[in-house]
């Protein structure tokens, strides 16, 4: 019994740390859950994938509705996901994030095409494939002086969620990023039976629970399967061995 209350008042507890803030952000909870604040909309988006199992699309599935504050849960084990049920503090989840705070840019790789550079941050990669898609866009980026490669090659990355892959073009020296309205998508790959990270979408801050501001970019994926060595971040291990 007082370990299910100990639950929840923990969860009390994080509810008021939400606030009534209309300022778009995620808070990440020590050892606990994202504390969601702005009336961010949040839906699932399900990855489309061909009869050979390419990724094609991204396709927009069950909105939830829209609440002033909201608590996602972080542990992967809470039996009301995507939110927070308290489950945390009766499995002990430990949440600690791990995640460095360099810009992405000092983080990547660069690789070099005729029209566009390629970034890419391993690190982040949250396992989406579109990557694969059309060919494999390390080895496409070389051709980009063809139209139709240098489109595929801008599809790829831009459809890649925890934003890996970045594009810039050479000309310019601009990066070319897909237009995201401030959201949170709820990845699911029916196609290997998975429930994916959380997609932020969009270009909203997500706070470290030491009050520490991530970069903020268009596109990053949060871990919510609770097993990332790389928190808050996805690194891929909700993906089948």
């Amino acid at each position: 019994m007082k370990k299910e209350n100990d639950r929840k008042m923990t969860t009390r507890e994080e509810n008021r740390k939400e606030g009534s803030s209309s300022e778009m952000r995620i808070k990440v909870c020590k050892n606990g859950p994202y504390l969601v604040s702005g009336k961010i909309p949040i839906a699932k988006q399900t990855i489309s994938c061909d009869e050979e199992g390419t990724p094609r699309q991204w396709i927009e599935g069950e909105k939830y509705p829209l609440r002033e504050n909201c608590s996602l849960c972080r542990c992967g084990q809470s039996e009301h996901k995507p939110f927070c049920d308290g489950t945390h503090v009766k499995v002990k989840f430990d949440g600690t994030e791990s995640a460095s705070r360099q810009p992405y840019i000092e983080q990547a790789k660069k690789i070099d095409g005729p029209t566009l550079e390629l970034d890419d941050a391993e690190i982040l990669c949250a396992s989406a494939r579109f990557c694969h898609r059309g060919g494999e866009i390390w080895n496409l980026i070389s051709k980009t002086e063809e139209p139709e490669t240098r489109k595929t090659v801008i599809g790829d990355a831009g459809d890649c969620p925890s934003g890996r892959l970045v594009v810039r073009d050479k000309k310019t020296g601009k990066t070319i990023e897909p237009h995201l309205e401030k959201s949170i998508g709820l990845v699911e790959d029916p196609n290997i039976g998975v429930s994916g990270p959380i997609w932020v979408r969009g270009g909203i801050p997500v706070e470290s629970e030491d009050g520490t501001t991530y970069e903020t970019r268009n596109r990053i994926t949060l871990c919510r399967c609770g097993k990332s060595a790389n928190k808050p971040f996805c690194d891929s291990s909700h993906y089948p061995e």
